[in-house]
């Protein structure tokens, strides 16, 4: 690609290849897989997932490893992100299973009766920060191709009745994605706000979501995820959710 990229675990057996100074795996995409994992646990049975946005696939090629007999549907717009999404399916085995959409989650058909669909939704409006000039980084961080509304609509319309949808999205707009589900009939089954560190506010929120036009009550608000001590150390629970994937 002309520039350095890195080849990085992403679980205990998958790598990604990633762009040194581009868009890269996050914790908030580890959270999202851990997140889904928990939540709708791989059942034997062949199941059908669905991953938004993937970038990198990240977070698709994470619940692959963990469910073989997963079917993944994973779409993405951006070029460059393509790109080494390609890659990094081929790289790690798994084409068969495996699916790639080039194309605009807001417009390209992707079917419906998924059993489970992840997404980690740009965090920002235009205009509330300074767009990168790296197209793969702009649109990564900032709604220029859809916001959180817009990846809550298309699950709803791809998920099966007793589906779910698993999304993560900034703590302090945490108003906003609690609107794009009600709009687009999806109820927040349950939710969880993770602190980066110890006595630190909270950064991004995790949603688990269901189809839910008409239910009014509320979901379960879980306690706070803790990803690091005071000391800086990762805690029991953050280790736990990185050995799920096979990290140390």
């Amino acid at each position: 690609m002309g520039e350095e990229l890195t080849l990085d675990g992403l679980t205990g057996t998958f790598q990604i290849l990633q762009r040194r100074r581009g868009h890269r795996h996050s914790t908030d995409d580890l959270l999202t897989a851990w997140y889904a994992a928990v939540h709708a646990p791989p059942t034997g049975a062949r199941r059908r997932l669905l991953d938004l946005g993937t970038g990198l696939g990240s977070v698709a090629l994470a619940l692959a490893s963990l469910d073989p007999h997963a079917d993944v549907t994973a779409i993405e717009a951006q070029d460059v992100s393509f790109r080494l999404l390609t890659e990094n399916v081929a790289m790690n085995g798994v084409g068969d299973r495996v699916h790639l959409v080039h194309g605009d989650l807001r417009s390209t058909p992707l079917g419906v009766g998924f059993d489970l669909i992840t997404g980690s939704p740009p965090y920002f409006p235009p205009g509330t920060g300074i767009v990168s000039a790296d197209s793969q980084r702009a649109h990564a961080r900032f709604e220029l191709r859809g916001d959180v509304r817009d990846y809550a609509a298309a699950a709803r319309r791809a998920l099966a009745p007793d589906g779910q949808f698993v999304f993560c999205f900034p703590f302090p707009q945490r108003s906003r994605a609690e609107r794009a589900c009600e709009e687009a009939g999806l109820w927040i089954e349950r939710s969880r706000d993770v602190v980066p560190r110890a006595s630190l506010p909270a950064l991004f929120s995790l949603f688990s979501t269901r189809v839910g036009e008409g239910r009014s009550e509320p979901g379960t608000l879980e306690p706070p995820f803790v990803v690091r001590d005071e000391a800086g150390a990762h805690t029991e629970e953050m280790r736990g959710a990185r050995a799920l994937f096979g990290l140390r």
